[in-house]
């Protein structure tokens, strides 16, 4: 499990632009990635910040639904209560630890602090769980 902590500016204000940061890396290595999102809202936000966040990184990208391309969208974006696919790499955006199989799990830190307290109990929960974990300040 990587925890990623916001902490430069550019991710301050907009926090989804790290998770497009992360999108874009796993896309570039051809990892077929899962974005668990943690309200719809977010998911929508996310889907229009892929397109628009840099003119030449293209990321192919769908919110999961039934109209899903699955081999097509490299990136996969998950609202609570929408059945996903398994995917190698997983950006967890919501409350609770992943603990479903896969490759990699990557969690986004808040700057807040008082938004940092859930995380360390992840941080705790996962070690607990024998994961290798990293700490990248971003």
């Amino acid at each position: 499990a990587d925890f990623y902590l916001i902490a430069k500016p550019r991710f301050l204000t907009e926090p989804l632009r790290l998770v497009c940061e992360l999108a874009r890396k796993a896309n570039d290595a051809g990892l077929f990635t899962l974005v668990l999102a943690r309200d719809q809202a977010q998911a929508e936000a996310l889907d229009e910040l892929l397109w628009a966040f840099d003119d030449d990184a293209y990321i192919p990208h769908q919110i999961a639904g039934d109209d899903v391309d699955e081999e097509e969208a490299l990136v996969l974006i998950a609202a609570p209560g929408t059945d996903a696919p398994a995917r190698p790499l997983v950006i967890n955006l919501r409350d609770d630890p992943y603990l479903a199989s896969c490759d990699r799990v990557l969690e986004v830190v808040p700057a807040d602090p008082e938004a940092r307290e859930p995380l360390r109990e992840r941080w705790r929960q996962y070690k607990a769980l024998g994961f290798d974990l990293n700490k990248y300040d971003m």
